[in-house]
């Protein structure tokens, strides 16, 4: 397999893995989603210790040590990422399935306007049209729901400010990661110390099973490292194409599997949304063949 074939491999994995995370979270709906949150920052250090200490990288925490900017990013992307997966979580456990995979259909569009109103990027005629689809789905799916979809807005959002924090630091990712598991494993083992002390905690309390459950929420990592090794491996174009695959899956895993409620304003909202990602990809291709 060349490595073209096998990063598109990792790509797919990366990617798939995040669809299928909705049958996998209610698997521990009886402990809350900071509970979860808390046990997968603290099991995910485990694994990004281990695999670290199998490649004998250490030689870059010296560096980190002395750079106050680079803590200071990793500190806030740590907290934004933890915040995103919170929502996640929370979204998931509480049957809006179909609300989180629409924050991960309009992160593209909001991460483009963070490059515009933060970076002072200039947008493509393309570009403009499909952020401006974005906002009038986002208006339309208000009426829908009745309400604000916050759980969509705070799940993109969230993740355009990672994707920008993690723009500014030149690291590697298993490195970055181990960096953010540290910094949020302080008040994650805080809190589930504080848990177990009132007796409200799930770890051991709630069978060996869900026990060994809350044990795997660590693996939880292993996309991001996935989607790392995919990075280097197949051109931005492939992956950017990849990227709708995880929505795509929790959407029909919410319609189908878990019969979440979609009427005809939902549907309207959603294909609005997705002609604002063909927009994107169509003029992603034609920007990459003309360039």
């Amino acid at each position: 397999m060349n490595r073209e074939r096998r990063g598109l491999a990792w790509g797919l994995g990366a990617y798939g893995l995040w669809g299928l995370f909705p049958l996998y979270w209610p698997l521990l709906d009886s402990a809350g989603a900071v509970e979860l949150i808390a046990h997968r920052t603290v099991w995910s250090l485990f694994l990004m210790i281990g695999i670290l200490a199998t490649r004998r990288q250490w030689a870059w925490i010296r560096g980190v040590a002395r750079s106050p900017a680079v803590w200071g990013r990793i500190c806030l992307a740590s907290v934004t990422l933890s915040f995103n997966w919170g929502v996640y979580v929370y979204g998931v456990n509480n049957d809006r399935v179909v609300e989180a995979a629409l924050g991960f259909f309009i992160a593209p569009l909001v991460i483009i306007g963070t490059g515009v109103l933060v970076l002072g990027e200039k947008l493509r005629p393309a570009q403009s049209a499909a952020v401006g689809l974005g906002a009038g789905a986002v208006l339309v799916l208000i009426t829908a729901y009745g309400r604000v979809p916050w759980i969509a807005l705070a799940l993109a959002g969230s993740w355009a400010v990672y994707a920008y924090l993690k723009k500014t630091v030149d690291l590697p990712v298993a490195q970055s990661l181990t960096v953010e598991s540290v910094v949020m494993s302080v008040p994650a083992a805080g809190y589930l110390v504080w848990l177990a002390w009132r007796g409200t905690g799930t770890f051991f309390a709630a069978g060996t099973e869900h026990s060994l459950l809350l044990m795997t929420t660590g693996l939880a990592v292993t996309p991001l490292l996935l989607f790392a090794a995919a990075a280097r491996s197949v051109p931005l174009s492939t992956l950017g194409m990849l990227q709708y695959l995880e929505p795509a899956m929790q959407f029909s895993i919410g319609v189908v599997i878990l019969h979440e409620p979609m009427p005809t304003a939902r549907w309207m909202g959603f294909v609005l949304v997705w002609a604002a990602l063909l927009l994107l990809v169509h003029d992603a291709r034609r920007s990459t063949r003309t360039a």
